[in-house]
């Protein structure tokens, strides 16, 4: 039996105070929130939730509102001289495009496949022949999307990402379940027109553009037009003035 003197009776009264102090504090911290606390069992659940992003929708107009980004995107064909242009001077810019290419303009050009993706730039679908697949039988449809399918990876290796119809702005159900069967399971359309195929002039071309394009825009173009190649150094420097990157679609995307 251990014997308790005067001396030691207040040393054991002060070292049971310091325990019981130790204990507040230690209660007092989980209490707080701190280190030592173990976190609600929903919360790794919910900021999982929240962080995870979005899934794509199948017909996209455009991006994020939030990223200072447009992605310019053009109807690939016509003049290669004017298409190597374009590409030039947007590279020059440090700026990368999306090209959705018409199967006969790489079946007559198929060098501009690889020059396209040499530059970092998006290449795409958009039809074999360009003409308007909504009025197209199931069976015709499906063979304007695969065609170009077709050429693309066979020039390159892959079909690409992104899909756009011919001669409408966006899919109808039934294209948009072809795309995604040949592999595209999003129509990429856009909310800002050039207009550039009607010929307006350059500066009209970069008025139309500059007026419209916000942040996540999707810009449609064309490639052989002499004005859009005049009008994208211009487009270029004012987007680059308000803070708005031009990059892939991929990019925007992403």
């Amino acid at each position: 039996m251990v014997q308790v003197t005067p001396t030691n009776r207040r040393d054991v009264l002060r070292a049971g105070a310091a325990l019981a102090a130790g204990g507040a504090l230690t209660t007092g911290c989980g209490n707080t929130g701190t280190a030592t606390a173990a976190p609600p069992a929903t919360t790794p659940a919910s900021a999982s939730a929240s962080a995870a992003p979005k899934p794509l929708p199948a017909q996209i107009t455009h991006g994020p509102r939030t990223r200072p980004q447009v992605a310019l995107t053009f109807h690939g064909q016509g003049d290669p001289t004017l298409a190597t242009q374009l590409l030039t001077t947007a590279e020059k810019h440090g700026a990368r495009l999306t090209v959705l290419a018409v199967g006969t303009w790489l079946d007559t050009y198929p060098a501009m496949a690889r020059r396209v993706l040499d530059g970092g730039h998006d290449l795409g679908n958009h039809t074999q022949r360009h003409i308007s697949i909504n009025a197209m039988s199931e069976t015709d449809a499906r063979k304007e999307i695969a065609d170009c399918a077709e050429r693309l990876r066979r020039l390159t290796g892959s079909i690409g990402r992104w899909f756009r119809p011919s001669r409408a702005p966006t899919a109808t159900p039934l294209v948009v379940r072809l795309a995604a069967d040949v592999g595209y399971p999003h129509v990429l359309s856009y909310d800002v027109d050039s207009l550039d195929y009607t010929r307006p002039g350059a500066t009209a071309i970069t008025r139309k553009v500059l007026a419209e394009a916000t942040g996540g825009s999707v810009v449609s173009m064309h490639f052989g037009y002499p004005d859009t190649v005049a009008a994208l150094p211009a487009v270029l420097q004012e987007l680059d003035r308000r803070g708005l990157r031009a990059v892939t679609t991929t990019e925007l995307l992403s």
